[in-house]
């Protein structure tokens, strides 16, 4: 399963965003979404699963959940904002993978077995950071992959 995962868009959806997520069969944003018609727009790629970030502080991206576990594929996937307020151990709760957005830095590392997985910022560029989306590959029996995608802007 090809799982497209996004983050900080801070409510701008930049349009290179849509084509690079060309065949996923699930959309995770992982909060600071900032305009929930950008929800809208990637639903008409594939279903979406979002969260709140510290941006959404009211109207209907205040109404996102702040963490979220998935499973798909046979792994469960743990979502939220700032890997800072990461309360839990995710081994012992047998997460495959943290998703969390926040730094607008993409990261891809692993910790006793867990995926750690930033796709860093496609929204409005902050400092020197990159424009960046991510790819979860999750297939039954097999630890979680992921992907940066850099969309090329300057």
């Amino acid at each position: 399963m090809k799982v497209g995962v996004v983050s900080d868009t801070h409510g701008l959806l930049r349009p290179e965003v849509i084509p690079a997520l060309a065949g996923v069969e699930h959309i995770l944003h992982l909060g600071d979404v900032g305009d929930p018609a950008i929800l809208k727009s990637l639903e008409k790629v594939a279903p979406v699963t979002a969260i709140r970030g510290n941006i959404d502080r009211s109207g209907p991206c205040s109404r996102l959940p702040e963490t979220e576990v998935l499973l798909l594929e046979g792994h469960y996937i743990y979502m939220l904002h700032d890997v800072h307020t990461l309360h839990l151990d995710p081994a012992a709760a047998k997460f495959g993978a943290v998703l969390f957005g926040h730094s607008h830095k993409p990261e891809i590392r692993r910790h006793k077995g867990v995926l750690y997985f930033n796709p860093g910022s496609c929204g409005p560029r902050r400092f020197e950071l990159p424009v960046t989306i991510g790819m979860l590959m999750l297939q039954a029996d097999v630890n979680p992959e992921a992907q940066i995608i850099h969309l090329g802007l300057s």
